[in-house]
């Protein structure tokens, strides 16, 4: 039998909240973790706390609203997506290629360096998510790994590993 405690609790306490706390604590750890980054600012003025500081400080914002709407009676929308069946099992088979793929990219990243590692990541992404352009997405995966290391390293001046194109980087 519930009390009327129990009741009040259940109102109170809903999965909604849970996520906004998570959302509010992941920022503030951000934050946290990004003051103890010092490092001398890029040639373009931003130096490597910035994109965290954003980062961090947007999902407190995120959080405190999140929070304050679901305190407030705010509730999550039920799915009305045309294209999802909700009765349908989960895809394991490509959640455990994706979580492979990932792991890869760490055991890889320092001995082949970010270029050649998040080149091998994007590509294998992109075909355990449907990729039907095998060149197509080899070619996208190393222009986009080529991109992000050159604005890591030489527009914000953060160290990513060069790995076998140290000399050529």
């Amino acid at each position: 039998m519930s009390t009327p405690q129990d009741v009040a609790k259940r109102r109170w306490w809903r999965p909604e909240l849970g996520l906004a706390l998570v959302v509010l604590g992941l920022g503030v750890f951000v934050v946290l973790g990004t003051l103890d980054v010092s490092a001398a600012a890029s040639q373009l003025g931003l130096g490597p706390r910035f994109f965290p500081m954003l980062v961090g400080g947007s999902m407190i914002v995120i959080g405190l609203f999140y929070v304050a709407d679901v305190l407030r009676g705010g509730r999550g929308d039920p799915e009305e997506s045309e294209d999802v069946d909700v009765d349908a099992p989960a895809d394991w088979r490509s959640v455990g290629l994706v979580s492979g793929i990932f792991l890869a990219f760490t055991a890889l990243l320092n001995p082949l360096g970010w270029v050649l590692a998040a080149s091998l990541l994007f590509f294998g992404l992109s075909l355990a998510l449907g990729a039907e352009h095998k060149v197509r997405a080899a070619v996208v995966g190393v222009i986009v790994g080529l991109v992000t290391y050159l604005l890591f390293v030489k527009g914000l001046g953060v160290t990513l590993p060069g790995g076998l194109l140290q000399g050529v980087l």
